[in-house]
């Protein structure tokens, strides 16, 4: 209740727009991209909370620290242990068979810059739970943001990724100068 009417009144007085379709209706990977800067993580709470998504993130183990952790934790965050990754898939696939609908929302483009390649988590662990894949996406350009559609990925990377990158084609992020293109590093070693 709360979370919908704090959206509420981000959305009232964003200079953003939000232009979505639905909520998912079962567990879902959301990809937040462009990934190009940290206000991109607010954009992405207020189309969660106001479409009444149960949002997860994933972050890593230092934001957890000190005064921080319980908030992090309230508003979906799930700690990552760099030393052991492998735990956050099990608990994932776990959650995602109890029936519980969330989206785990993943930057696969990662942290905002410098980057050539996209990460492949979001496709292993898409793939590993049989979760779709629903693409948030954040357009400067026309001020708009929200939730593209929800694809299932066959496990052919590059034509998935085809369909990934014919989506977010046009869109630029808060800092184009800092997008990167969606592709995996796998796309490049099969060719």
């Amino acid at each position: 209740m709360l979370r919908r009417l704090i959206a509420r009144v981000y959305w009232t007085f964003s200079h953003w727009t939000l232009q979505t379709q639905p909520a998912p209706t079962r567990p879902t990977l959301l990809i937040g991209a462009p990934h190009t800067s940290n206000w991109d993580f607010v954009l992405m709470l207020a189309i969660a909370w106001k479409l009444g998504i149960d949002v997860h993130w994933l972050g890593k183990k230092s934001l957890f620290n000190g005064l921080a952790g319980p908030i992090m934790r309230a508003i979906g965050g799930i700690a990552v242990d760099r030393e052991n990754p492998s735990r956050i898939v099990g608990e994932v696939v776990s959650q995602a068979h109890s029936g519980e609908v969330f989206a785990l929302v993943v930057t696969p483009d990662g942290t905002r810059k410098g980057h050539t390649y996209w990460k492949s988590g979001f496709y292993r662990i898409a793939r590993e739970t049989g979760m779709p894949v629903t693409l948030g996406y954040v357009d400067r350009t026309t001020m708009t943001t929200g939730l593209g559609p929800t694809i299932e990925l066959t496990g052919d990377v590059a034509d998935d990724m085809d369909r990934i990158r014919a989506f977010y084609a046009d869109k630029s992020g808060l800092r184009p100068e800092h997008r990167v293109e969606p592709r995996l590093r796998e796309e490049s070693a099969a060719n």
